[in-house]
């Protein structure tokens, strides 16, 4: 009896819909469009604002632990407006920040309004203990396009790289460290343009074609994964192959991992899961690479295009950049930070 009691237990466990996870607000802005997410070590949020249009009030803001708000680093950096003058200590467009160690990477497209570059797209980093740049990544001429738009970042401490994807013109970028060069790999390969030129959103055509775009890497097992916006399939290669940077070998590596929701950003928790948006539904996924099994962990109306994500304790936060609202003005808009327990 006690036998057949464990079993029907075991099957009504398995039967159950997965336990969704509460969803709670961080912090919201009003008329500001968020996309990018970071959380230090210590605990403080960090998040930027892409210069899609005018009216950006900052580009990269500090949340430190009591809900305060100020421009990082400083307002100096943040003051740079369409028609100025530009150099190489202001932000012009960032699109992602990213959170690394006693570091924060900021990622600058240098491609405000989406018409076209206007300096070489660079990655400033700052020294989160003095709040001070202490260095800069150029990216050169071979490494990006006219029409690049630079998306996202993953810093690779054990083969002293960087990887980038390029959501407006289909391809990989990858940075040394130390000497700063930066070179571009699967430029217009299947695995990094866009599938689709729209999403089906509330029932109606979001249309645009957004080629590579999330990126996440693995460092137990030293897989890099990354993903068109505009698409469904989740692509992976070996570091190893990418620090080699041989373009034929790198092509001949590519592996189709699992077919998936159309997401933006990705990241992957220090037990090898894969989170993911489900954009088209309003959903967080959690993603088991070794096997492809995906679980809703979260979904509803509090979920608006989840666009960044960045974990710490525990916890995952991420951003509503309401891409499929945000036509026209902006100002009756809140963009907000949110955060799941995922432990």
């Amino acid at each position: 009896m006690k036998k057949i009691l464990l079993f029907l237990i075991a099957i009504t466990i398995w039967g159950c819909e997965p336990v969704k996870h509460e969803i709670q607000e961080v912090v919201a802005f009003q008329g500001q469009q968020v996309t990018g997410v970071a959380v230090s070590d210590n605990g403080d949020i960090f998040a930027n604002f892409p210069r899609w249009r005018t009216g950006v009030t900052h580009s990269v803001v500090k949340i430190d632990q009591n809900q305060r708000i100020a421009a990082y680093p400083d307002e100096r950096w943040n003051d740079w407006e369409i028609g100025d003058s530009i150099n190489a200590s202001v932000f012009v467009a960032v699109q992602s920040v990213v959170a690394f160690e006693d570091k924060l990477y900021v990622l600058d497209t240098r491609n405000p309004l989406f018409q076209g570059v206007v300096d070489h797209p660079k990655i400033f980093v700052f020294d989160l203990q003095k709040d001070k740049l202490v260095n800069t990544y150029t990216l050169t001429p071979n490494s990006y396009h006219s029409n690049s738009y630079i998306n996202d970042l993953r810093i690779d401490k054990k083969n002293n790289k960087i990887y980038l994807t390029d959501s407006g013109h289909a391809g990989l970028v990858i940075v040394d460290l130390t000497s700063g060069r930066s070179q571009r790999v699967l430029d217009n390969h299947v695995s990094t343009l866009a599938e689709t030129d729209h999403l089906n959103i509330n029932g109606k055509a979001w249309t645009n074609t957004v080629h590579s775009d999330g990126i996440a890497l693995d460092t137990k097992n030293d897989m890099l994964y990354y993903h068109a916006l505009t698409g469904y399939n989740l692509y992976a290669v070996p570091t190893s192959v990418l620090v080699a940077a041989d373009e034929t070998a790198v092509q001949e590596n590519v592996k189709l991992v699992a077919e998936t929701p159309a997401p933006d950003g990705m990241i992957i928790d220090d037990a090898g899961y894969l989170y993911l948006a489900d954009l088209e539904n309003h959903k967080i996924i959690k993603l088991n690479v070794s096997n492809g099994k995906m679980e809703v962990i979260a979904e509803g109306d509090k979920i608006k295009w989840a666009d960044t994500f960045s974990i710490h304790n525990g916890v995952l936060y991420f951003t509503n950049s309401r891409i499929h609202e945000a036509a026209g003005s902006i100002d009756s808009l809140a963009f907000n930070i949110n955060k799941i327990k995922i432990n």
